[in-house]
């Protein structure tokens, strides 16, 4: 077995470890991680060039055609059609005015219920006064009146037909005397709608011809 010199016993063993030494005096001490900063791209960077693209403009020719009116390209029946419809609706405005118009001024002349009034010798006087007679049209039904001359306490009502038209009790009555024999007693012709019924005179009072 070897054996301890006696000189071994003395030198204690260093504990300290020591680091190599770096060989390069300029090296920089290590930053920790924690404390590294973002390094910021330098404010002289230079880019690159861009190249620059470059087009050629070709002038399109467009062949230019004559301007036509919008209302020449329309066809001719369409013109007709629109005039059609004007006057269409023309037609039917001027009927219904002139409806109106005709039944206004006979509410006017004739008032409502539609009455017409003459005076007329017809040979039933008892005097110089004329005999009145008073047309009526109530509710579509003709009715005439006569007062004779002189004597209304003796009046006389006359029928005539009912009428079924539409709107009948707008429609007038008129009365006409004709002495169509000659002899002053003239006859009652009781006129309405283009129609006329004759009421001969005899003996003294009117009945249907």
């Amino acid at each position: 077995m070897p054996t301890l010199s006696s000189t071994d016993h003395l030198i204690p063993r260093s504990t300290i470890r020591h680091r190599p030494i770096d060989s390069k005096p300029d090296a920089q001490p290590e930053v920790p991680p924690w404390v590294r900063r973002a390094s910021r791209p330098s404010q002289t960077q230079t880019h690159a060039p861009t190249k620059t693209k470059t087009t050629k403009i070709v002038p399109i020719t467009q062949t230019t055609q004559p301007h036509v009116h919008v209302w020449q390209q329309k066809h001719w029946l369409v013109f007709l059609g629109i005039g059609m419809l004007i006057a269409l609706i023309v037609v039917c405005i001027g009927q219904l005015f002139v409806g109106w118009f005709s039944t206004t001024w006979d509410n006017l002349h004739y008032g409502y219920p539609l009455t017409f009034q003459v005076d007329a010798f017809v040979g039933h006087e008892s005097g110089k006064i004329p005999s009145h007679f008073i047309a009526l049209n109530l509710h579509g039904r003709i009715e005439v009146i006569e007062f004779p001359g002189g004597d209304a306490s003796h009046a006389k009502i006359y029928m005539g037909p009912q009428l079924y038209d539409a709107n009948a009790d707008l429609i007038p009555v008129t009365l006409h005397f004709v002495d169509t024999h000659h002899n002053h007693y003239p006859d009652m012709f009781v006129q309405f709608n283009n129609t006329q019924i004759l009421f001969q005179n005899t003996q003294g009072t009117f009945r249907p011809g």
